[in-house]
Formats: C-alpha cells, sequence, structure tokens
C-alpha cells in the first residue's frame, strides 16, 4: 500500500476525529496529498498543519456540513476550482442516534440519512464520472457491522449502513470495467467519539479495535480489490455467523441487547 497513492490526491470526509484522522494519518505517512473535510475547521488546520510538516505532504481544508444538501457539491466545487483531481475519495463521514425511534427527533433521522447516504451516492456520483473519464481511481466508503442485521433502538443507523455496504458492492462490480476500485469498510466498535455522540457509551463493546487499524485494513483491502472488508476476526465471525440464524430471531437477540433499561 506504501506507494498506491503516493503523490496523488485523497479526499476525505469526517477528518476531524476517529477513522477520519487515522485514514488520513495512514495516507500521509505514505506521501498522499490530502483534502481534508468536515465541519470543525480548527480541527481540520491543525490535523493538515502536522501532516504537512510531519510527512511534507501539500494539504487542503474545506470545512462542510453533510447535513446540507448542497454541501457535496460545494466540497467538489472547491476541489475543482483548487485544480485537485482526486484519485481516492473516501466517504468516512457519518454519524448513529441511540434510542427508540419515536423518542429520537425527526430532524436528527433524516440528518443520519442525509449524512450516511444521500452524501454518499452524491460524493461519488461527482467524483467518480471523473474517474471513469480518467480510467483510473478509488473509492472507500466506511460502513458498519451493524451494516449485516437490524439493530433496535439504533434502527435507522444500521438501515443507513445497510445501505452503504450494498451501494459498494454494486459499485464495485460497475467500476471494475473502468479500472476503479470501490469497497465498504465496515467496522465493529472502535475508538473513537462515535459512541459519545450517538448516545449509547454503555453500550461499548471493552475490545475496541483502533481507529488506526481499521484504516489500514480498510485501505489494505482496497488495493486488494475487495468490495467489502469486515476489520476484526471477532467481527467478522460474529457478522458471518447470523447468516445461518433465523433474520428474526437475530434482530430479538440485538433487540435485548440494547434495549434500554425501563423498557426491560
Amino acid at each position: 500500500m506504501s506507494k498506491e497513492w503516493q503523490g496523488k490526491w485523497a479526499l476525505v470526509t469526517g477528518a476531524s476525529a476517529g477513522i477520519g484522522v487515522a485514514l488520513a494519518n495512514e495516507l500521509a505517512a505514505d506521501g498522499t496529498h490530502l483534502v481534508l473535510t468536515a465541519r470543525r475547521r480548527d480541527r481540520l488546520e491543525e490535523l493538515a498543519r502536522t501532516l504537512g510538516q510531519r510527512h511534507g505532504i501539500r494539504t487542503a481544508v474545506f470545512d462542510a456540513d453533510l447535513t446540507e444538501p448542497d454541501a457535496p457539491e460545494k466540497i467538489y466545487d472547491f476541489t475543482k476550482q483548487q485544480a485537485l483531481e482526486i484519485d481516492l475519495l473516501i466517504n468516512n463521514a457519518g454519524f448513529g442516534q441511540y434510542g427508540e425511534l419515536t423518542q429520537v427527533p425527526v430532524q436528527r433521522l433524516l440528518d443520519m440519512v442525509q449524512v450516511n447516504c444521500a452524501a454518499v451516492v452524491q460524493l461519488s456520483r461527482l467524483y467518480l464520472a471523473d474517474m471513469v473519464s480518467r480510467h483510473r481511481g478509488d473509492v472507500l466508503i466506511v460502513a458498519s457491522t451493524a451494516a449485516f442485521q437490524a439493530v433496535p433502538y439504533i434502527s435507522t443507523y444500521a438501515a443507513t449502513k445497510a445501505f452503504d455496504l450494498l451501494f459498494a458492492e454494486g459499485l464495485a462490480e460497475e467500476m471494475r470495467p473502468h479500472g476503479i476500485r470501490v469497497c465498504a469498510l465496515c467496522p465493529g466498535s472502535t475508538e473513537s467519539e462515535f459512541h459519545a455522540i450517538a448516545g449509547q457509551e454503555k453500550f461499548t463493546s471493552k475490545n475496541q479495535e483502533t481507529a488506526q487499524k481499521v484504516a489500514r485494513t480498510g485501505l489494505q483491502a482496497l488495493v486488494a480489490g475487495k468490495s467489502y472488508v469486515i476489520s476484526g476476526l471477532g467481527n467478522y465471525l460474529g457478522a458471518q455467523s447470523q447468516r445461518i440464524v433465523p433474520r428474526r430471531l437475530v434482530t430479538r437477540i440485538a433487540a435485548n441487547m440494547f434495549r434500554p433499561e425501563k423498557n426491560r
């Protein structure tokens, strides 16, 4: 992987924390120039400065809120205006929300679908068109092990990640004739801000993977031409084993795990 995107430009969404930062670090260490985008500009600028000084790469920062429908177009226009040719698109931005559906604000749910699904589709559509014309490029979409089954009390999040997984797998075959690789990265519980933001810290696994390990797994799978990868042997076995169990039973087990104390 060390020379795969050396001297090329990668765009990382959600680059201000967690897996996004880890992906940026991995790429920068291999000499990849970076466009970093997220909502928190101060974090982006600090990361860009650090990686530029440490690895001698070029960086560009664009703050954008992907809950806004026009944000993907703004990001794309920025890279065009800066004459930055994106050879690697990483759709990493995403968030979840714990709770019974009727207790979660409607806008929070709709924003989740916008960020986790609609923005992924739009950014992929915009940048893949350029990649097809050049007959080269790569796309990594960060999904989740939650993509493999319904998960009550994070039902919307799990559904959005199932969308991401199937979207990536379909694109991988569509883009193969053009010489473009597409891969879905499916992490399990990972050391990041995700659980705190989603309000599900008490369900956080004690055996979390590091964001760096997850990032490396995703990039290696993309280089290997895989259409998806599950990070971690335990996560892989858990996701695959449920295929031999009735779906309704898997959902009930998940519900028992995530059900709020007041509803038990």
